[in-house]
Order: structure tokens, then C-alpha cells, then sequence
């Protein structure tokens, strides 16, 4: 009984339209209409084909923020998994202009960069090494991330992933 991986997400959010519209703005997440509820909306990432990939439901203005990892268990962050490292650069200027980028990190396998939405909930956008091009400085850990010298070893339009997070090419 394998799972494959994540179809979506749902995030409780003060104001769902205040969260969509960064996610649109910022990261270019469409809105998709399969569902109607009143208080929710549901968007679909740029390269995606699910019918939503993330679910935003409003619990008004009054909720406090999120404790997890501080004061209660819950979800640290959501991991967005981008194609190349030009597409990190662009999300790097597009998260910086909007003042919600909070930290980029080498992890070894993977290239992130790490943002707040408008709650404050933490997401990574995260381009993954492809299995063949791992190398021994490519250990797991935390690094400072340093996108030029990731964009001179492995080339800016390079497809990640491959062999780890998607099958390699035949």
C-alpha cells in the first residue's frame, strides 16, 4: 500500500482571500473552482496538474498565531518543490520584494528558500538535486545557500529531482 506523495494541503488562515492573493501574487497559484465553500478558497501551483494543491479556509481575524514548535505540536512548514534554479531565483526576487523571504539554506539534496504568508506560517520553496549529480559536498546539513555557485556547478536551467523526487529520465 504505497503512498505516492501529498495531493494537497488545507491551511486554517485568518482571511482566505488575503492568503490567496499572496499566493497568487507572490508565487503564481491559480484559483481552480471544483469546489465552492463559503470562507475557503482553492488554488493550483503553476506547474501542476492536481485539481487543487492547496485548500485555504478562514477563521477570521481573532485566531492567535500558531504555537507549533513553541508552545504545541502541529506543522512546521510546507515544502514547494520548484523545477530549476532559475526558478529559485526568481521566487528569491519575488519573495524579497514582497518582504516575506526569512531564509535560504544549502541542505545538501536540496537548494531553499524559506517565506511567511500573510499568517505567518512558514513554507520552503525547495530545488532538489538530481540523484546523478550529488556529490560528497552535497551532505546533509544546514549551509548558507549560495545560488551562484549552485547556478555555475549545476546549470541555471537544470531540472531537479531527478532519481529522487521523480523518476530519472529513461
Amino acid at each position: 500500500m504505497p503512498i505516492h506523495r501529498l495531493n494537497h494541503a488545507v491551511l486554517y488562515v485568518r482571511d482566505a482571500e488575503r492568503s490567496a492573493r499572496f499566493f497568487e501574487e507572490v508565487l503564481a497559484f491559480r484559483r481552480v473552482g471544483a469546489y465552492r465553500f463559503p470562507g475557503a478558497v482553492f488554488l493550483q501551483a503553476p506547474a501542476s496538474t492536481n485539481d487543487h494543491d492547496l485548500g485555504l479556509f478562514s477563521v477570521g481575524d481573532q485566531a492567535g498565531d500558531t504555537t507549533a514548535g513553541r508552545g504545541s505540536v502541529g506543522l512546521y512548514h510546507l515544502a514547494w518543490e520548484v523545477d530549476t534554479l532559475g526558478d529559485l531565483v526568481s521566487y528569491r526576487q519575488a519573495l524579497s520584494a514582497a518582504g516575506v523571504l526569512v531564509g535560504a539554506s544549502d541542505h545538501g539534496a536540496t537548494r531553499s528558500l524559506y517565506a511567511k504568508d500573510p499568517d505567518g506560517l512558514e513554507m520552503e520553496l525547495a530545488w532538489v538535486v538530481p540523484a546523478d549529480r550529488l556529490g560528497p559536498s552535497d551532505r546533509a546539513g544546514t549551509r548558507p545557500l549560495d545560488l551562484d555557485a549552485d547556478i555555475a556547478r549545476f546549470g541555471i536551467d537544470t531540472p531537479g529531482g531527478y532519481g529522487i523526487s521523480r523518476p530519472a529520465p529513461a
